[in-house]
């Protein structure tokens, strides 16, 4: 763990926000390269994908405030500690993809295939993220006695983001990195066979990662909120999982119904 990456003077840079700025950018980039191989124009999706961006960081703040909105009207000077905050990741993911359903039509692109195109991107980046939470100490595991379990010792990270010193912990920022590390190698292993169709990759990464995120939640021991006995995260993973699958299934039949006609 290393939360503070080095410090100009008394000014620290954060390894999280290193971390965070260089996972945008390689998700950007993968989606940028991925729109002119398909015949895309490059620049409006690399300006879509810097709103997205934005959108991002903007969404993924405001859950964290309503997932802890007690905390934080009790304390609002607390809301300075967001500057420093990832948020919460469905925060980000469902603001970015609420912004690109008006942009994609503003910028005249194909609102399924756009989807394709940025989806491995977004698996990459959320793996680059979760390392740079593994450097902060936030979103850490439960405590355990497990052979790979790790000992966080910063009282920085302890200050910051209230992670236990001195305790072995499930690494959960490894178990969401490799589990978007996999994901990602499925969608761009699997995008063009079987019966392909516009927002095939799009929806089966919203499936595998909703899937994925309530299986980790199991083991996360940050405080993060709860709806119906389930963390705030599994909560919308029950929602996803099904619209997915559905979005799969009317995607599928809708081109298929195209082809016939």
């Amino acid at each position: 763990m290393h939360p503070i990456l080095f410090e100009f003077g008394n000014w620290p840079v954060y390894s999280y926000g290193v971390l965070l700025a260089g996972a945008y950018l390689a998700a950007l980039q993968l989606a940028v390269v991925r729109a002119r191989r398909v015949g895309l124009d490059g620049s409006k999706v690399m300006d879509l994908g810097i709103y997205l961006i934005i959108a991002a960081l903007v969404g993924a703040k405001l859950m964290l405030i309503a997932v802890d909105f007690n905390y934080f009207m009790s304390r609002p000077g607390e809301l300075l500690s967001l500057v420093r905050a990832g948020g919460v990741f469905y925060g980000g993911l469902i603001t970015a993809v609420a912004v690109a359903f008006w942009l994609v039509k503003r910028y005249g692109l194909p609102i399924w295939t756009t989807g394709d195109l940025f989806a491995p991107g977004i698996a990459l980046g959320h793996v680059i993220g979760r390392l740079g939470c593994l450097l902060a100490g936030c979103c850490y595991g439960r405590p355990t006695d497990v052979p790979w379990a790790i000992t966080f010792t910063d009282p920085v990270a302890a200050a910051n983001v209230g992670t236990p010193l001195g305790v072995p912990l499930h690494p959960t920022q490894l178990y969401d990195a490799g589990a978007e590390l996999l994901i990602m190698i499925v969608l761009l292993a699997t995008e063009r066979k079987g019966r392909v169709f516009a927002g095939r990759t799009f929806w089966l990464y919203i499936l595998l990662y909703g899937v994925s995120r309530f299986v980790v939640e199991f083991f996360r021991g940050d405080d993060r909120g709860s709806m119906m006995g389930l963390s705030t995260s599994q909560f919308i993973s029950v929602l996803a999982v099904p619209l997915a699958l559905g979005m799969l299934v009317w995607l599928r039949n809708a081109a298929a119904a195209r082809a016939r006609s």
